[in-house]
């Protein structure tokens, strides 16, 4: 039985690949900030439901020492928690203040610094581990430069850096934990309320599309990539 970790998994794309591996056998854990809410999730689908902030210390401690004394193992990680942030009076404009930036950054890329390392102990005892950490083609030096993708039509400042930190997070890691599959995914544009927008007017795909290459990349096999960035269409340059 594969067992795997999701965090910010109580709506949108988390929930939705949550559910993808829960059909396809895996044991999972529901990651969220909102118990109530994460409950709720987990309790709809199936699923273990465990409290996990990735911007507190104690809460991913806390969480982790949770799925230790459960006893069920954990083979994979999927780093889904982001959050972007708009300016002030409905502006659909990223919010640059200091104190914004700095949130955003330390969710979309501390954050996974904070749960890859507590969940180190665990994968290193799982004969196939791997870390699956959702990015986006905003992050991605290629796809901003290359005309034929969106990426290069869209002004991300803060989202788009913050992705682009979580390219390199993909890459050292997997060099650090050879024994670890890590990879990196563009999820393609999704209708989620990241960033406080309505999923029902978002020209987004539904999350439940965006999930499967997720869902994907978290269930390769021994001889699966480590250390790439990959898409639907395979993979995307860095």
């Amino acid at each position: 039985m594969t067992t795997t970790l999701i965090t910010g998994a109580n709506k949108g794309l988390g929930k939705e690949t949550a559910r993808l591996l829960l059909d396809a056998g895996h044991t999972v854990w529901l990651a969220a900030r909102d118990e109530s809410r994460g409950r709720a999730a987990a309790d709809e689908l199936g699923a273990r439901f465990v409290q996990l902030d990735v911007t507190d210390d104690a809460s991913v401690a806390a969480a982790f020492a949770t799925i230790a004394e459960a006893g069920t193992g954990l083979d994979v990680v999927v780093n889904n928690a982001g959050i972007a942030k708009r300016g002030g009076g409905g502006s659909q404009q990223e919010a640059l203040d200091g104190p914004s930036v700095l949130d955003v950054f330390d969710t979309n890329a501390v954050g996974i610094v904070r749960v890859t390392e507590a969940a180190l102990p665990l994968l290193e005892q799982s004969s196939n581990p791997v870390v699956v950490n959702v990015s986006s083609a905003l992050g991605s030096f290629w796809a901003t430069h290359e005309p034929t993708r969106p990426a290069s039509r869209f002004v991300s400042i803060v989202y788009g850096s913050s992705k682009a930190a979580v390219s390199m997070l993909t890459v050292q890691y997997a060099r650090a934990y050879p024994a670890i599959k890590v990879n990196a995914v563009e999820p393609g544009i999704t209708a989620t309320e990241l960033g406080g927008g309505d999923p029902g007017s978002h020209p987004g795909r539904p999350a439940a599309e965006s999930a499967r290459v997720v869902a994907a990349l978290a269930t390769i096999g021994p001889d699966g990539p480590t250390g790439t960035f990959q898409e639907d269409a395979g993979e995307l340059g860095w």
